[in-house]
């Protein structure tokens, strides 16, 4: 059994973060999702209230590893 867990740049802040790669929340730029990091969702959660928009919301696990790591690697290159 093995865990994954993705490093990559928010899309908004830049900063490099670790997450769930089917959990994290995500915004769609030029036609591609792109990960959004804890500290933007909650800094711009209550601008979207504000606006009337619903919060973002951060599922459980969603920066934590997974260990569903057949989606990503099935195996079979192991002896």
């Amino acid at each position: 059994m093995g865990f994954l867990s993705v490093l990559g740049p928010c899309v908004r802040c830049h900063r490099m973060f670790t997450f769930n790669p089917d959990l994290v929340p995500s915004i769609r730029v030029t036609g591609f999702r792109e990960p959004v990091c804890r500290s933007c969702v909650e800094e711009v959660n209550p601008v979207r209230v504000a606006k009337g928009l619903d919060p973002i919301q951060i599922l459980p696990g969603a920066y934590d590893p997974t260990e569903d790591v057949g989606t990503f690697w099935d195996g079979d290159d192991q002896e």
